[in-house]
């Protein structure tokens, strides 16, 4: 893939990573807050909605020129590449943050969606939609 491509799946990929954010944020804040539930299975619902979403998004823009597999199978290769590490991640992260260092939730969350953005791309790059359609 050439530099200025892959630049523009990178960019491609942080927004709708930002828009997975969003839902996963807005999520967390309606669990937490009117829901009243705790920090860590509204964290591991949020982030389970913005994978679907993420997922959804980067089959139809970001890796659209990749079409190798069934949607299920790139779907389920998706939950275990980058819904496994955004789950187990997130819910390390956050126990860390808020648990450990008291940030609060939404902040310790933004925190934990940076730190593993760069790792589900790869994942996403590498295994989820790894074959070019047309000989990228």
């Amino acid at each position: 893939m050439s530099a200025p491509r892959a630049f523009r799946r990178w960019l491609i990929f942080n927004l709708v990573g930002a828009l997975g954010m969003a839902v996963q944020l807005g999520v967390l804040a309606a669990l937490t807050g009117p829901a009243g539930m705790h920090y860590t299975p509204a964290t591991a619902i949020a982030v389970e909605i913005a994978v679907l979403h993420n997922f959804l998004w980067h089959e139809r823009w970001t890796w659209r020129d990749r079409e190798e597999s069934s949607r299920f199978t790139r779907l389920w290769r998706f939950h275990v590449a980058n819904g496994l590490v955004s789950l187990v991640g997130n819910s390390l992260l956050m126990a860390l943050f808020v648990g450990v260092l008291a940030l609060p939730p939404i902040a310790a969350n933004v925190l934990a969606i940076v730190n593993l953005s760069i790792l589900n791309f790869a994942m996403s790059d590498r295994l989820v939609f790894s074959k070019p359609a047309s000989g990228e």
